[in-house]
C-alpha cells in the first residue's frame, strides 16, 4: 500500500455489525447474574458467539429505524412530517412479524399496538411514563446518516424513541447515544468522549424539540416543556457522572453494571454500553464479551457497546468469521455501506 493511499474505516458498517454482534452474545445472557454466566459460557474473555448467531428485538428495531431512515431521506431533506409515517410503518411491521419471537418489550409492544390505530395520534400511543432501553438501543443509524444538521439528528432521535418511549429521559439518552455514535464515527479519542456528551447535555438541558415532537409534554405533569426536557437531561447528566466516577478507577474484571446501572432503563444503558467500550476502546470483542457477561439487560448493553465500538474502529474490528454468521447480517452490510465514511 502506498503512502497516499487511503482506507475507509466503514464506521457505519462496523457499528452496526457490532450492534448485531453484541446483541446476539448478550441475548443468551440475558436474566443471568455473572456467576451463572460464567459457569454457564467459561471465562468471559473467552466468550465465544453462538454457533446460530440470533439476535434479538434491539437488532431488529435498529433495522426498523434504519428502513425508516434511509425511506424518509430517499424523499427529500429530513423533516418530521417524511420520517413520523415510515418509522410508524416499520414499527408497526416489526409488532405484527412472525419473528417479533425474541422476549421484547412491554412499552414497545403496547406502543405499536395503539400505532397501528392509523387515526391516532402517535403522541397518544406514547408510553409518557416509561424510559426503558427500548428507546436507545436502536438509535445508532440516527448516529451514522450523513449530511444531517445537529438539529436534524437530535430531533429525528428523539422522535423515534418517543414513538414508543415518551419519558424526557427516554428522549435525551437516546439524543446522547445517537451523539456518541457520531461523534466516535468521525474520530473522536473515547478518552474525551464523556466530556463531550456533558457538554452536549449541558448545552441541549433546556431545549425542546417542538417541531419534531409536537405536544407530547402535555401528556406529563410537567409545568412546561423546557421543565420536561430539563429533568431528563438531569437524569443523564448524574448518569454520566457515575460513568466518569468508574473510569477514574478502572475495574475491568468487576461486573459494570455494579457501576453504572443495569441498563433495563435508557441512561443506564447508555452508561454501561459506553462504560465496557471505554474500559477496553482498542480491543471491540473484548469490549463486547465485557459487556454480554454482565448481570442486567446484556444483549441491549452488548448491542450498544457494539455500536460504540464499530463507530471508533469500523468494520474490521470483528473477526470475518463471526460477521459472517450474524443473523440479518446482509441487510446490516446493505444499509452500512449506504452511510459509511
Amino acid at each position: 500500500m502506498t503512502a497516499t493511499t487511503t482506507v475507509r474505516k466503514r464506521a457505519a458498517t462496523g457499528a452496526l455489525v457490532g450492534l448485531a454482534l453484541g446483541d446476539a452474545l448478550g441475548f443468551p445472557t440475558e436474566f443471568n447474574d455473572v456467576p451463572s454466566i460464567l459457569a454457564k459460557c467459561g471465562p468471559w474473555r473467552e466468550m465465544e458467539l453462538p454457533t446460530r448467531a440470533f439476535v434479538s428485538d434491539d437488532t431488529q428495531m435498529t433495522l426498523a429505524v434504519g428502513r425508516a431512515l434511509r425511506s424518509a431521506m430517499d424523499r427529500g431533506p429530513l423533516v418530521p412530517s417524511r420520517l413520523e409515517r415510515p418509522l410508524r410503518e416499520e414499527f408497526v411491521d416489526w409488532y405484527r412479524s412472525p419473528d417479533n419471537n425474541r422476549a421484547p418489550g412491554r412499552t414497545c409492544l403496547t406502543a405499536c399496538d395503539l400505532l397501528e390505530d392509523e387515526g391516532r395520534l402517535w403522541q397518544d400511543a406514547s408510553r409518557i411514563g416509561s424510559k426503558g432501553c427500548g428507546a436507545n438501543m436502536r438509535v445508532a443509524p440516527l448516529g451514522l446518516a450523513p449530511g444531517l444538521s445537529d438539529e436534524q439528528r437530535a430531533g429525528a432521535a428523539q422522535l423515534q424513541a418517543a414513538l414508543t418511549h415518551g419519558h424526557p429521559t427516554a428522549l435525551a439518552a437516546s439524543d446522547l447515544t445517537a451523539h456518541a455514535v457520531r461523534l466516535l464515527a468521525q474520530g473522536a479519542e473515547p478518552a474525551a468522549l464523556v466530556g463531550l456528551l456533558r457538554s452536549y447535555a449541558l448545552d441541549n438541558r433546556g431545549r425542546y424539540h417542538e417541531r419534531w415532537l409536537g405536544d407530547l409534554w402535555t401528556r406529563s405533569q410537567d409545568p412546561g416543556p423546557e421543565h420536561f426536557s430539563a429533568r431528563g437531561w438531569d437524569e443523564c447528566l448524574a448518569v454520566l457522572d457515575r460513568l466518569r466516577e468508574a473510569l477514574r478507577t478502572p475495574s475491568p474484571e468487576t461486573d459494570p453494571c455494579l457501576a453504572t446501572g443495569a441498563g433495563w432503563i435508557a441512561e443506564e444503558a447508555l452508561a454501561t454500553g459506553l462504560l465496557c467500550f471505554l474500559l477496553f476502546p482498542d480491543e471491540p470483542v473484548t469490549a463486547l464479551r465485557r459487556a454480554a457477561c454482565s448481570s442486567g439487560d446484556s444483549d441491549s448493553v452488548a448491542c450498544l457497546t457494539g455500536a460504540f465500538a464499530g463507530a471508533y474502529a469500523g468494520s474490521e474490528a470483528w473477526p470475518t468469521e463471526w460477521a459472517d454468521r450474524i443473523e440479518y447480517g446482509g441487510e446490516l452490510v446493505t444499509l452500512g455501506a449506504l452511510w459509511d465514511l
